[in-house]
This record gives structure tokens, sequence and C-alpha cells, in this order.
């Protein structure tokens, strides 16, 4: 393990800010988990391996928690979005100075430190779990920062991952203890600033792939185990003991038994397929009238390696899976919607009535194949419009469904240019340009427009299988995204996907639930709430957007994750945000949906107003708690 520029000795106190409660710094926790976990990650030393990197990364940011009321430093939370919370601070805090001391040499006269030990939990026998792989560029990265010491990686992560200054770095580095945080920083400087590949799966701990330990090994103690089983039965007979009755399962068979339903499930000649013109009369509009299509449908040897990859995928398939979604095989025979080339691949798109399995291997013979989930049950028309064939050299191609007409190609920040048409083989659609695959700066989002007998929709590649519908409207009664209102509605929000991306989203929601005129006059702002809804039900993902007249971008105002707000449940929202004048006056606006009767902020900002809309004079970095009363008398409080 290499040694790491990092004080021995307590690092000295911060200046001291607000008092944290532990309330305040487990919302802060919950609510930025994956991030502060991707952080540790970063920041451990590469040397322990993916899979402990992966384990001691989420148990160092479950241990970040404090046990009492604890003051916050005085230093940055993060630039987009946390600025200023002293809860996110405290716990950043502390997952960082963790994670360097994790990475110090074992010393022969002391006790080791916690976190330079193993984690217990946690832990899953028989497994390594590691992110998912990304490309050629975020392998050099990983390399690149393997040369750092834990100090310069803390550097690089903080200024590419939480958007700090110079200055902020330094200061998070000193509060956590390192020694020379200016040397630290210069040795950050050698590596290329690649900030955008830092939010890759390469570096998320919270997407990952799961793989069995050392096979042979586990073998030889299976055996030694066995033996010792054996030689603890006999002691027990000759003791006495009851040698009869049902085990544990019962009259199940054992692992891996070569049972009738087990076969079934492998074998090419039972897939399920069904006819072109199912969906025509079926009572369902689903993946489950699609018809098999592509031009390898008959090919009995690739659908039984696809089969048995499914059900028992090798050490060299990349496996990914979207949250929520099993993986194991399926429980008979499957139905079989695709089987063909597409690009340099030989894919077979598979249905078992809850999850789409994408399966696919590389045409030149070379060894590496790819096993993709998604889970899809409850889907409906407007759901099962598309499937992903596959994705390169940032394009992605769709299987359409059987009832689309008409596929186009659309810009969702450029709402005015209109849909360029996409050509359909077969239900193939020619390659078209994919948000999931780009890196950078966003200046546009390209997504799928399908037409058919029902209307128009959007859908749009978030790095899954399915891409997710886009809507617009109250929630509860969402409509399709057509026409030039709805359109505008979402182009300066079309960048905010990227925020869902691989979260298992089914359906995302723009509804704009209020304008607010701007005290100096310049215009009037949009209101936004977005909602992403996943196809597990859990896990929804809220923001409620800010956009003033002439900018490119909207504001995330706040954001929060499993709450009712937004949603069909419970439609209502209330966010606020600091704005700054052209003049240089700094306000506190803040906006409830229109059925909100009154507002109130307290905190660093006092005011109340009598509508749903509120407007008061603020000094910049003041922050406020929200707090509105809806017309039918219940009570409001602001989204954080």
């Amino acid at each position: 393990m290499q040694s790491q520029d990092v004080a021995q000795r307590p690092a000295p106190p911060s200046p001291s800010g607000p008092v944290v409660d532990v309330e305040q710094a487990e919302a802060a926790l919950v609510e930025h988990y994956p991030r502060l976990v991707r952080l540790a990650y970063l920041v451990l030393p590469p040397g322990l391996g993916r899979s402990r990197r992966v384990l001691t990364a989420h148990a160092l940011t479950q241990r970040a928690l404090p046990r009492a009321r604890t003051p916050a430093p005085v230093i940055p939370a993060q630039s987009t979005g946390r600025d200023g919370d002293p809860g996110y601070a405290l716990v950043r805090l502390q997952v960082l100075r963790t994670a360097l001391e994790a990475g110090l040499p074992l010393k022969a006269k002391a006790w080791p430190k916690r976190s330079q030990l193993p984690p217990l939990l946690p832990h899953v026998w028989g497994l390594k779990l590691f992110p998912r792989s990304g490309g050629a560029d975020e392998l050099a990265l990983d390399q690149r920062l393997s040369t750092l010491s834990g100090p310069a990686r803390a550097a690089y992560a903080l200024r590419g991952l939480e958007r700090l200054t110079d200055d902020e770095v330094c200061k998070v580095l000193a509060a956590a203890g390192v020694a020379d945080p200016e040397g630290a920083f210069l040795e950050a400087d050698g590596i290329p600033a690649q900030y955008g590949l830092l939010d890759s799966p390469e570096f998320d701990p919270c997407s990952l792939q799961a793989r069995p330990t050392d096979l042979m090994r586990r073998r030889q103690h299976l055996r030694a185990a066995l033996v010792a089983g054996a030689a603890l039965l006999v002691c027990g007979a000759l003791l006495g003991l009851p040698g009869e009755g049902w085990g544990p399962e019962g009259a199940a068979a054992p692992p891996y038994a070569r049972n009738p339903a087990a076969q079934a499930a492998l074998d090419p000649s039972k897939v399920t397929r069904m006819p072109a013109s199912a969906w025509r009369s079926s009572a369902r509009t689903d993946f489950s009238v699609w018809p098999a299509r592509g031009d390898l449908t008959g090919d009995k040897a690739l659908l039984r390696r696809a089969l048995a990859v499914w059900a028992r995928p090798g050490e060299t398939v990349q496996v990914s899976v979207t949250p929520g979604t099993l993986s194991g095989g399926p429980a008979g025979p499957p139905q079989l919607l695709y089987a063909g080339t597409v690009d340099a691949a030989r894919v077979v798109i598979l249905y078992d009535g809850l999850r789409i399995a994408r399966y696919a291997e590389p045409t030149d013979g070379t060894q590496g194949a790819a096993l993709d989930f998604a889970r899809v049950d409850g889907a409906g028309r407007a759901e099962a419009g598309a499937v992903v064939l596959g994705r390169s050299d940032g394009n992605v191609r769709y299987l359409t469904a059987p009832w689309v007409r008409k596929a186009g190609e659309r810009d969702l920040m450029k709402p005015g240019s209109g849909a360029m048409d996409l050509a359909l083989t077969d239900g193939v659609t020619a390659p078209l340009a994919s948000p999931a695959l780009r890196s950078g700066p966003c200046s546009s989002w390209n997504v799928l427009q399908v037409t058919d007998g029902a209307g128009t929709r959007l859908l749009t590649d978030l790095g899954e299988l399915v891409p997710a519908r886009l809507t617009v409207g109250r929630p509860g009664s969402p409509r399709e995204v057509s026409g030039a209102a709805a359109l505008h509605t979402w182009q300066p929000f079309a960048c905010s996907l990227s925020i869902v991306r691989s979260a298992g989203v089914r359906s995302v929601n723009a509804w704009a639930f209020n304008e607010q005129p701007l005290p100096d006059a310049s215009g009037s702002a949009a209101w936004v709430c977005t909602r992403a809804e996943t196809w597990r039900g859990g896990g929804a993902r809220v923001l409620a957007q800010f956009h003033t007249p002439g900018g490119t971008y909207g504001a995330a105002a706040a954001q929060a994750e499993n709450v009712p707000a937004c949603g069909p449940r419970d439609p209502h929202v209330l966010a606020g945000v600091l704005w700054k004048a052209k003049a240089g006056d700094w306000y506190l606006l803040a906006a409830g949906s229109r059925e909100t009767a009154s507002i109130r902020a307290t905190g660093g900002v006092s005011g109340a107003a009598q509508s749903s809309l509120l407007t008061v004079r603020a000094e910049q970095g003041a922050q406020a708690q929200l707090k509105g009363t809806l017309k039918d008398g219940r009570s409001l409080r602001g989204l954080r």
C-alpha cells in the first residue's frame, strides 16, 4: 500500500460553523449517499482492489454519521445544489478524513485505525462486487489516479466531482488532516482535467456487477467442510441423534438439478414466438405481443448460447442490471423478441414477462459477451414502444414496437427545429445520437420520437435497455410531449435528465407549476417540477427547477428522493431560490403550486405572502426555511 501525505497526528480543529443535529446530518447523508460513496471510492488507494474499495467506500460513508450534535466546519459544501448545507459539509469531511486514513501504512507498534481494516459489513458470501466497466478513457484515468497519493486523489476528486475552487479544495484538505494541501493540489495538477469522466459508471460504487470468488479455492474449502460434516454426522449417529425427517427445504430438488423446468428454459426450440399480427387482436398491448424479428431468429446455436449465459453467466460476461431488477435465469421458456446482427455484434432480445434480457456477442469470434437486464413489469403501450438494440460510436439503435409506424430524431433543446425522420427496417431504427454516451458540456439532448395509431410520444436513452417516456402536465394526468407548448416546457430542463441516468427510470414528467414576475421587472421566471418514476416503484427523484427569461438552462432549486411531492398522490410542491438582479440586489424567490394560499420564510430570511408566490430581499448566501399553507388548510413544507 502506497504511503500518503496525511498528518499522522489528529487534525487541528477547523473553525466551527453552525451546530448540526444528527437528524440533519442523516438527511444529508441519505440524500447525497451515492455522491459521498463515489468520493470515498475515488480517494481510497487503488491497491485495495476494486471489490474491497467498493465495500470500504460504503462502510466509511455509513460510519460518517455523527453520534451527537456537532459543529459543522466552515468549509464549502458544493457549488451546485449543496452550497451552504452544513450537514453535507460535515459528513463529506468525515468521509474524506477516513478514506485518507484507510490508505496510511500500518505501523508495527500501533493499533490500526478502524478504516485501515477490511470492512466486516456489507458482505455477500461467494460474490465479488465491483463497478461496471467504463470505456478506454475511464480506464486510463483510473490508472493515472492510481499513481497519485491519497491527498492528491482527494484534491482531484473535490475539484472535479464537487466542483470546488482551488482555495476551497485546500481548505477541505486541511480540515481533513492533510499536512501539505498545496503539495497535494500541485500533484493533482499533473493529471489531465477529465472531470466529466468522474460521473462514469467506472467510478460508481452504487451500480455494481457481481462475480464469484475464487472457485478453485472455494471447492477446496467445500471438500474440507464436507469431510468435517461427514465426521460430525458419524459422531451424531453414535450419540443417538435422530437421522430421519425432512430437510430444511423439504422435497425441493438440489441446486442446479437437471429438472424438466430448468431444461425447458434452456431449450431454444421451446422459446415462445408470437405471430406478427398478434398485437392487432390482443387485449394487451405490451412486450408480450411483440413478434420475433431479426435475421438470426432461426439460429438455434446462438439462442442456446444466449439462454445458457442468461442462466449461468461466466466470468468473462459483462453483466449490467437496472436497479430493482433480478438477474437470475428465466423460470421457463422466455419469449423471443429479436435475434440478429447489430453493427459488430450478434444480439438476442428475450422477455420473460417481468424482464427484458439482452445478450450480445462479437461477430468476429473473439471472447467476451454482454448480458443486460431491465425490469418492465406493468409496461403499457406507451412504455413498450422501443428497446435498445445496441450502442456504438456515440449512437444508439432501437427495436421499436410492431405498432410504431414512424420514427424520428429530435433535439429536445431545439423545439422549433422539428424532427428528422429515421429509417425503420423490420422495426430497427437507423442510428441516432445518444445523450447517455456523451461526455462534456450538455449542448443538445436527442430523443426518439415514435408515432403510432395512438399519437406521437418521445422516448429518451438514459443508459438502460428500455428508454424512458417523457411527458408534461399536472401529475396524475400527464400528456405526451407533442406540440410547441409541451416542447418549450422541456427545452431548458433537458440536460437535467442526466441526473437520473442508470437509475431504472420508467418515465419523467415536467410540470410547470407556477410563474413568478421578477422583482427587477425583467420578465417572469418559470417554476417547473420534474419527477422521474422508476420501474420498481420506489426511488422516484424530484427536481424543482427555476428558469429565467432568456436563460439556456434551468437551475435546480431543490431536489428530493422518495417523496410524494410533484406526483399523482400529492402534486403540491413548494421551493425557493436565491436570485441576483442585474443591479446586484439579492432576493429570495419562492413559489408553490397554484393551490398554495400562503408562504412564510424563516431563518436567514424572514417574510410572508398570502399567495402562491413570495419575493423577499435577502443577503447573498442566506438560508431560509419555507412553509406554506394550502387552500384546504393543509401545511406544505419546502422541498430541499
